[in-house]
């Protein structure tokens, strides 16, 4: 049986939901002009986490800070993050995918993948079925999404990446040549920066270059696993399914790419901190709890270290997570490389109630639980951003919006 995927992506969905419940209100629809949803106007920190098409031109870009976005347009309107509001408005667009697939695996707040394989019979025309569900979504829920069509995950998530706002795109594998191939090789779904360089200073310069290279040059390159994977998919390959239910996660992470390189100590640590807040507020609202905290840190140079400790008993509490956290982080770098990148994970996942051995006294650990309860539960009413701990509010780095839109499970 042929395979038919279709990649459902919200466009610009951290605005686009904003905006929409904005206008059930009856206010201004903020799509309609320069606005962008992140950080703080009158402190001017944070990032930006989506815009707008107005915003667009006036080339603010999705990560950037806020401060630069401001110089670039100084009427921006700015709106806060509202996490609640994006759970809501996502598990509303995927009950509606859910009515015309028989699996659906969602794969981020904002994207799934619908496997269609076998429908032809009730939906002979792919096209004019995915552009249904993308009607449907549009007039109900009120805000867009683009549909890509293809043979596999890969083809069907670079399809819906063509033409925005509320387009359906086909790329199957008879249009690879002509609709893939002339793309920038940057373009290819997992194909990042240094990677992009690495290939255009070796002459690939497309996606059709990197299709039609030797595999075994293109590892040459950029490395054994990495080569064959994105040469696969500039051919159009993956053989990976769509998954009926995310397996259970396995692993929690987050990390952030920071405004400025960090050079002492004391400026990682509040990073860690701000981290540690976030992935602990997510495994908690799993309950869940890790028996293995790693820290990662990456250089100027791009080179990626981590460092990892294993626990008697798990946990899911800030505290212990940033104490852990400082330590490796002591133990992994050398005190003068500047760094771009720090991240923590937690692995090794248990969802059963366990007796914990704490750092600190039994009282103080009740302590550090009950207040990381409370400050679950105004951020989660408020926003996200609504309460940090003091010293990670001190901090002059970029570290307190962006990593919010990072926050995954990550199967490990």
């Amino acid at each position: 049986m042929e395979r038919l995927i279709f990649h459902v992506d919200v466009n610009s969905a951290f605005l686009s939901w904003e905006a929409t419940r904005r206008v059930s209100l009856g206010e201004e629809d903020i799509r309609l002009i320069p606005s962008a949803i992140g950080g703080d106007r009158e402190k001017r920190t944070g990032v930006i986490l989506a815009k707008s098409i107005p915003a667009k031109k006036f080339g603010i870009r999705t990560g950037e800070p806020v401060a630069t976005a401001l110089r670039k347009c100084p009427d921006l309107y700015l709106a806060r993050p509202d996490f609640r509001l994006y759970e809501a408005s996502s598990k509303a667009f995927i009950e509606i995918c859910k009515q015309y697939a028989p699996v659906v695996e969602q794969v981020s707040i904002d994207e799934c993948f619908l496997d269609m394989s076998g429908t032809h019979r009730i939906y002979p025309d792919p096209i004019a079925i995915a552009t249904t569900i993308k009607d449907k979504i549009r007039d109900e829920l009120g805000f867009t999404v683009n549909v890509g069509i293809g043979d596999c995950k890969l083809l069907a998530k670079m399809a819906s990446d063509f033409e925005k706002p509320d387009k359906v795109h086909t790329l199957f594998r008879h249009e690879i040549a002509r609709k893939m191939w002339p793309m920038r090789v940057g373009e290819l779904f997992s194909v990042g920066h240094s990677t992009a360089e690495k290939l255009e200073k070796a002459k690939i310069n497309t996606i059709g270059d990197l299709a039609n290279t030797e595999v075994t040059r293109v590892q040459r390159i950029v490395g054994m696993k990495m080569g064959k994977q994105i040469h696969d998919y500039a051919n159009g390959i993956d053989p990976s399914p769509v998954l009926a239910a995310p397996e259970e996660a396995k692993g929690y992470s987050i990390s952030t790419t920071l405004e400025e390189d960090v050079t002492k100590s004391e400026q990682a640590y509040k990073v860690l901190l701000a981290l540690s807040d976030s992935v602990t507020a997510r495994i908690r609202a799993d309950g869940a709890k890790a028996f293995c905290v790693a820290v990662s840190i990456r250089s100027n140079d791009f080179k990626t270290r981590s460092h990892q400790r294993s626990l008697m008993d798990p946990t899911d509490i800030s505290k212990e997570v940033y104490q852990i956290s400082k330590k490796l982080f002591d133990e992994l770098w050398d005190g003068r490389t500047p760094l771009r990148l720090i991240g923590i994970s937690m692995t090794n996942i248990t969802r059963e109630e366990t007796a914990q051995m704490s750092l600190f006294p039994d009282e103080n650990r009740d302590k550090a639980r009950k207040l990381d309860k409370a400050y679950d539960a105004i951020n989660s009413k408020f926003g996200s951003a609504t309460i940090v701990r003091g010293s990670s509010m001190k901090s002059n780095l970029n570290v307190g919006k962006k990593y919010q839109a990072q926050i995954e499970q990550k199967k490990k």
